[in-house]
């Protein structure tokens, strides 16, 4: 047995799919009832915005301190680098914690995966871990906000790329006079002309529902910055040289292509978070979108966004050494295996589901969805155990997030089953954390915003001149 096992608590409301499930909630607060030395990890970004973090770690003399102390440190530092961003963390702390941190990120492919992609790809060089002896020495705190969107004059165009869709809104005077979505698949396209013909396409369908195009804002799941790609798993089958020569510029070649009118494109979570902020008018929004992946926002309560990554898809939610395998990092019990088409098609064999192998993920999603209209037990299982994931994960994520609205949107949510989710996601925050279901809301939008809101958000991006 290991002496993590200890930790790995079991939940109170287990997901019927999935019974190994070890929330990464419940193994954090087991391991801090039982840790006594102070640690502080000061994540810095390239900006020099600076975030701090206080936990503790088990002291030395604990039977469980040499396996436990290096997993909940590391599993804890890949939450903050994908959900903050960084490049350089400074320890304040024992110096084997900042030690066996730095080995991870030079030794575990895992790690090196977190540093070529959030550090080098995103900050322009390799993570860097750093230790000091107090917390006087760390770098201070500092960060900035910005406001995102809000702008509905004129006529403008909306768009959201996901991974098996991309939808197109036109908006006129704040009204949507057109909406649509189209299939597409862009994870494994070589040639990045397919995403430009792709998206041309639908910002050439809409404009045609307009008098004129005045602005276009996008959404897609990626980092971007000022319209430029750094990262984006839209983009993953693209060799590395045409990465380089033509998708990193995309958006500015598709902004040129309408003749230099504002455009700007924004990670598609942040652009979820601010339909839910419009829709209810009210901040303190955690946007989630369970698509071909899984992407969110988050508007604080004043109403700005962060310069945080957001990048729920890859944070650990499940802590048991045996939790499924995320694809592109390798990494195991990440978002995107919990909250998306992923998480539907891992989930089709215990359910009893037979499919057919070569079919993709929106095919069998669209399958467990008629069968859950039909009323079929089984689909209602795989929607119930995403629901328990989600609470569970919500009471992690809130320790992070100030949020008192949690919107969900993307096609797994759509019909029956996307209700059942919610559904279950309270049921665990009333039975595992009552003050947290107590101040949390879940607005529920109806279909059209549940399919479409992200794209028509997006066309309120740009400012006009």
């Amino acid at each position: 047995m290991s002496s993590l096992d200890r930790f790995l608590v079991a939940p109170r409301v287990l997901p019927p799919l999935d019974p190994g499930f070890r929330p990464a909630v419940l193994a954090t607060r087991a391991f801090a009832a039982e840790a006594t030395v102070p640690v502080t990890l000061a994540l810095e970004q390239a900006d020099g915005s600076v975030f701090h973090h206080a936990f503790r770690v088990l002291a030395d003399s604990h039977p469980s301190a040499a396996e436990a102390n290096p997993f909940f440190v590391e599993r804890l530092a890949k939450f903050l680098l994908w959900a903050w961003g960084g490049w350089k963390f400074t320890v304040a702390g024992p110096v084997a914690i900042a030690d066996a941190l730095r080995r991870h990120y030079q030794d575990d492919a895992a790690g090196r995966f977190d540093s070529e992609i959030i550090g080098q790809r995103i900050y322009d060089r390799p993570i860097e871990v750093v230790s000091v002896s107090t917390v006087a020495e760390l770098p201070a705190p500092r960060a900035s906000t910005t406001p995102l969107g809000r702008h509905l004059d004129g006529c403008r165009i909306g768009f959201d790329l996901g991974g098996s869709d991309r939808k197109v809104a036109a908006v006129q005077d704040g009204n949507c006079v057109f909406s649509e979505e189209i299939v597409w698949d862009p994870y494994f396209q070589k040639d990045p002309q397919y995403h430009f013909d792709g998206v041309m396409d639908s910002l050439r369908r809409a404009a045609a529902h307009l008098p004129r195009v005045d602005a276009i804002g996008g959404s897609a799941a990626g980092v971007y910055v000022n319209n430029r790609v750094k990262v984006a798993s839209l983009f993953r089958g693209v060799p590395p040289d045409l990465f380089e020569s033509r998708v990193k510029d995309l958006f500015l070649e598709l902004r040129q292509e309408w003749k230099g009118i504002p455009f700007d494109v924004v990670n598609d979570g942040e652009v979820t978070a601010l339909a839910g902020s419009m829709a209810l008018k009210e901040n303190a929004v955690l946007g989630v979108a369970m698509g071909t992946s899984t992407a969110a926002g988050f508007v604080t309560p004043e109403g700005t966004i962060t310069s945080w990554l957001n990048e729920l898809a890859f944070v650990p939610v499940d802590y048991r050494r045996q939790a499924p395998r995320e694809e592109w990092s390798g990494d195991v019990g990440c978002g995107a295996q919990y909250f998306s088409q992923q998480a539907v098609g891992r989930l089709l064999a215990p359910a009893g589901i037979e499919v057919d192998a070569s079919l993709g993920l929106p095919e069998k999603l669209k399958l467990v969805q008629s069968l859950m209209a039909a009323g079929d037990a089984r689909a209602t299982k795989i929607y119930e155990s995403i629901g328990v994931f989600l609470g569970y994960a919500l009471g992690h994520w809130s320790e992070f997030y100030a949020m008192r609205h949690v919107l969900v949107l993307g096609r797994v949510m759509t019909g029956a089953g996307g209700d059942l989710i919610l559904r279950q996601a309270r049921r665990v925050l009333e039975l595992e954390f009552p003050e947290l279901s107590a101040r949390l809301d879940f607005p529920t939008p109806d279909e059209k915003d549940k399919r479409h809101g992200q794209a028509i958000a997006a066309a309120s991006l740009p400012v006009l001149a």
